[in-house]
């Protein structure tokens, strides 16, 4: 399942900046201008992680994120701060605040991202160990196999990776860039073609047990993994 994220930036440029960051690497982000208009989106539906400024207008990012921590139904959604204050004492009260990650402006995107990574992994340590099934075809990160109406299919690493994004990213279409950031790397330099390479072995092995259709093409925007 795609990773929810709330956007909390009054700043038109640095959230336009963020968002495409965070919408690249595969994620998707709503956004609001003040804890007020976060207070609304949270209302409407929680996120998995809340990116919030420091300075907003209004009540002030800090104040937010010990409201957030102390009450029940959002305590346990992780919050990163972002701030221009980057003094020692300003990360402790904001770590102090409740924030589960502190980074100080002007930030890297990729650092960013990293960033959000590493919070969510440590939120949800057992989700990418799970298996996942669709259609009768499953794959098993801890044993590192996958099965079709329980017959063995076999795959490289790499279409075992990009199988696993798929299958964990279900009805979603991602372009050869997002791929190649989450299946490959930000930091892996490779040509964005590799990735058609590999659909097509991915699509090779799905096929003696009928689940290659599960792999569709989406004309001029990219590759989609679903039942429908």
């Amino acid at each position: 399942m795609v990773a929810s994220i709330l956007l909390v930036e009054d700043e038109a440029a640095i959230r336009e900046m963020v968002a495409m960051a965070l919408e690249r690497a595969g994620y998707r982000v709503r956004h609001a201008e003040s804890a007020e208009d976060a207070d609304a989106a949270i209302r409407l539906s929680q996120p998995d992680l809340i990116l919030l400024d420091w300075m907003l207008p209004g009540e002030s990012g800090i104040d937010f994120a010990r409201r957030l921590k102390r009450e029940r139904i959002t305590r346990e959604i992780p919050v990163i701060l972002l701030t221009a204050r980057g003094e020692e004492a300003d990360r402790i009260r904001g770590l102090d605040a409740g924030a589960d990650d502190y980074v100080p402006k002007p930030f890297s995107p990729r650092e960013l991202v990293a960033r959000v990574k590493a919070v969510l992994r440590r939120v949800q340590p057992t989700a990418s160990e799970a298996p996942v099934e669709m259609r009768g075809l499953m794959l098993d990160p801890v044993s590192h196999r996958v099965t079709g109406d329980g017959r063995k299919v076999e795959m490289g690493p790499t279409e075992f990776r990009l199988l696993h994004f798929f299958m964990t990213h279900p009805d979603r279409v991602f372009n050869r860039a997002q791929l190649l950031d989450n299946v490959w790397g930000a930091n892996v330099y490779v040509e964005e073609r590799t990735v058609d390479v590999h659909v097509r072995r991915l699509r090779k092995a799905l096929a003696p047990t009928g689940h290659d259709d599960l792999l569709q093409t989406v004309r001029g925007a990219g590759y989609r993994f679903s039942i429908d």
